[in-house]
């Protein structure tokens, strides 16, 4: 007796069910070790007892009572990191465009901002523009000077992204938008910026994440109350740093898990569309 042909599976179809039952399998431990961990660091600060140690206790009505507060900062770090991000995308491709640029002013003009943003620390170039600028008679408020200062740090690293996205696009592309009459502009515009975006938009991504967290340096300048101004005003003023800061480290870490997960679901779709 012979079986069905078509209910044989072929050794591709098994090598496939095979390679899911490992991945499964995978994420099943990884799960269970994310859970266990999680657990674990609860219990840390669950303030019980257990074989001799002693968690720590931390004071839940100061928590309770000032959650709304600290989670007030939110909407305000992710605005700055919003319009932080959007300068740096604009600096960025135009000094990826200088650096990838045969005139030597504007390849210059490039190199050298680039080289002055990476080589001063963030934290000293959002207080040149908060402190040092007044003194020009140029006054800033702590929101506008810690964009800027944000927009141009972030801009001069991300130049090297949007320089290797630019270059990634085929000269043969190049070539055939000249063969069919389209100017420099219209072949930068139709041709090589779409592509250039596309191969950009994850580094980006990430970058929006770490800027969540770099945000937190605004504060210094006591007037953005984002969530790390908020945290330490109140855990200060009530002797409660450790609670004001865990809850600060909890959402900075909830806001970093939502955007991972947007970022893979627009990294997911950008990779369907390569297939």
């Amino acid at each position: 007796m012979h079986s069905d042909p078509a209910l044989q599976k072929t050794h591709a179809e098994l090598l496939y069910e095979a390679q899911l039952r490992k991945s499964r399998q995978f994420n099943t431990w990884v799960s269970a070790t994310w859970g266990g961990l999680f657990l674990l660091l609860v219990y840390l600060f669950s303030g019980q007892s257990f074989l001799g140690f002693q968690a720590i206790a931390l004071n839940l009505e100061f928590m309770q009572k000032n959650l709304s507060f600290i989670a007030g900062g939110v909407w305000q770090t992710l605005l700055v990191s919003f319009l932080s991000i959007s300068l740096a995308i604009v600096l960025a491709l135009i000094a990826a465009l200088g650096r990838l640029s045969k005139f030597p002013p504007f390849y210059a003009l490039s190199t050298f901002y680039v080289s002055l943003i990476r080589g001063t620390p963030l934290y000293l170039q959002i207080f040149f523009f908060f402190l040092a600028l007044p003194q020009l008679g140029i006054i800033l408020t702590g929101l506008f000077a810690g964009v800027i200062a944000l927009g141009l740090n972030y801009g001069a690293y991300m130049s090297e992204i949007f320089r290797a996205g630019l270059a990634s696009v085929g000269r043969g592309q190049r070539e055939a938008a000249m063969a069919l009459g389209m100017t420099p502009w219209q072949t930068m515009k139709r041709i090589i910026l779409p592509q250039a975006l596309r191969f950009a938009i994850p580094p980006i991504g990430n970058d929006f994440i770490a800027m969540t967290k770099d945000s937190a340096l605004v504060s210094a300048t006591g007037f953005v109350h984002e969530i790390m101004w908020r945290a330490t005003r109140v855990g200060r003023a009530q002797f409660n740093n450790l609670e004001a800061l865990i809850m600060a480290a909890v959402f900075y870490w909830l806001m970093t898990i939502v955007l991972t997960y947007i970022q893979s679901i627009i990294e997911a779709r950008l990779a369907k569309g390569d297939r």
